[in-house]
């Protein structure tokens, strides 16, 4: 069954590196092609997804601020790893 719904992780208030590895951990239990949103205040999270996803093969599809809140959204890869 495909997995339809987009997963939140709430990785506002955490600091470099740990949005990035909570994202990484969820995604690898996430079916290809899902999706995951990630909220988070960490100034550096914006630059450190973009990084991420370009080393480990998911897609940053879009991206966000306000009020100092990044939201991102992020698709898993296709691979099936």
């Amino acid at each position: 069954m495909q997995e339809n719904k987009l997963r939140e992780l709430d990785a506002r208030g955490l600091a470099c590196p740990l949005p990035v590895l909570r994202a990484n951990r969820l995604l690898r239990s996430m079916t290809p092609g899902a999706q995951l949103k990630v909220m988070a205040t960490d100034p550096s999270a914006p630059a450190d997804f973009v990084q991420f996803c370009s080393a480990t093969g998911h897609r940053l599809l879009d991206q966000s601020c306000q009020d100092g809140e990044f939201h991102l959204i992020i698709e898993r890869r296709s691979d099936g790893q």
